[in-house]
């Protein structure tokens, strides 16, 4: 018989985490198992790229709440007979204008939220929570489950989460599941009474698929030198230091064009500071692509400007398209880049990073390097998924 798995996730926009949870569920021995995708919302550009074999749930009637106005809140509360869970939606309005640090209010909004969500009523054999904060505590409360797991794609204390609130929420894990060596690290130093239940699974890459994908049209031209960065429109991705750094390679007179291939909250802030800078030829925000890697393909240098990672899924991404990479020093990326030998690593500022472009760009034997030792390098890690297995088995 079967065993019964339920993946939790908010959504399938794309980011990190959804392409790594695509990955998986395309990777999963479906002869083994049965698997429903429970999502908050059925949104996002991977939400038709989900295997068929997966069962995905009905969307959650009342979550929707929590993203109208007010005044719609009420009426469709009244209407349904809902009051707790109007109050509830003001409660978070009040916490979303009080707590200035957003990876906590996200954390608190639970004691909410979790108001639009009944309990489940089907039993499986293990729950998965696939992102931290709501979906690891939505298999907590509202899942019956033998086995329980929850997965960190982030570093944890540089992301500015309360260990206090997750504590609990975690010592009911059989399984804290991290994607790099460092946030093992991390996660153990944060949370000691639980170091043997956090264990370290890469995120599942398959080149063939990559390569594939990548084969298709072109969407940069060839009169310039191109450089790629992919990721959400976030502070964390530090994409004011890539508008900083073209402005100190546009001085010196090299032609680049950087594309930026993503979407989020930043995009605002990020276009004054490219029309502030007039750099608006130059920088190109390109917004979400169902397929970036022919971005990454045809361009000359990609280039990681993140003030923190988990593991950097889009550096994996470059390797395997065999990419000259300059990343900035986040912790994590020692996991991933080898300064000089399959990538520069450079200081989280805009000067080290237009400097290692230029690097890139004027020494041809240094950029050879990198290339050939990238050929050489194995990524394909679906193996990876067999560690899945121990741990819902």
């Amino acid at each position: 018989m079967r065993k019964k798995l339920l993946f939790v996730m908010n959504n399938m926009t794309c980011g990190g985490a959804e392409k790594s949870l695509l990955s998986l569920l395309q990777s999963i021995d479906y002869d083994k198992f049965e698997v429903d995708l429970f999502l908050f919302k059925h949104e996002g550009l991977f939400l038709n790229k989900i295997p068929p074999k997966v069962n995905l749930l009905e969307e959650p009637q009342y979550y929707t709440v929590f993203d109208m106005p007010i005044k719609k809140a009420l009426v469709l509360s009244l209407r349904n007979m809902k009051l707790q869970l109007f109050a509830s939606r003001v409660l978070s309005a009040i916490l979303m204008r009080t707590e200035k640090n957003r990876a906590r209010c996200e954390q608190r909004m639970w004691r909410y939220v979790s108001k639009a969500f009944p309990l489940l009523e089907k039993e499986y054999d293990a729950a998965i929570g696939y992102l931290e904060k709501s979906p690891i505590y939505y298999v907590i409360d509202k899942v019956n489950a033998k086995s329980k797991l929850g997965f960190i794609h982030s570093e944890y204390e540089a992301y500015g989460m309360d260990a206090v609130i997750d504590k609990p929420y975690f010592k009911q894990l059989d399984h804290l599941v991290t994607v790099s060596e460092e946030c093992v690290r991390s996660l153990r130093e944060m949370f000691p009474d639980i170091h043997s239940k956090i264990k370290l699974m890469h995120n599942i890459v398959t080149p063939r698929t990559i390569y594939t994908m990548a084969d298709e049209t072109t969407p940069l031209p060839f009169d310039n030198i191109n450089i790629v960065s992919v990721g959400r429109l976030n502070r964390v991705k530090g994409f004011d230091l890539a508008i900083e750094a073209c402005r100190f390679l546009q001085k010196e007179g090299i032609p680049i064009k950087w594309y930026i291939v993503g979407e989020g909250e930043d995009r605002q802030r990020l276009e004054h500071l490219i029309d502030e800078k007039g750099l608006q030829d130059t920088v190109i925000l390109t917004g979400v692509q169902s397929n970036p890697y022919p971005y990454i393909k045809h361009c000359h240098i990609y280039v990681q400007t993140s003030l923190n990672e988990g593991r950097c899924l889009t550096i994996t991404e470059a390797k395997i398209l065999q990419k000259p990479i300059v990343s900035t020093n986040f912790r994590a990326i020692y996991d991933q880049i080898t300064h000089k030998e399959n990538g520069l690593i450079v200081e989280q500022d805009a000067e080290s990073i237009s400097n290692g472009i230029k690097e890139l760009i004027t020494n041809n034997e240094l950029r050879q390097k990198l290339i050939n030792n990238l050929k050489d390098e194995s990524l394909d890690n679906e193996s990876e998924v067999n560690k899945f297995y121990q741990w819902v088995g």
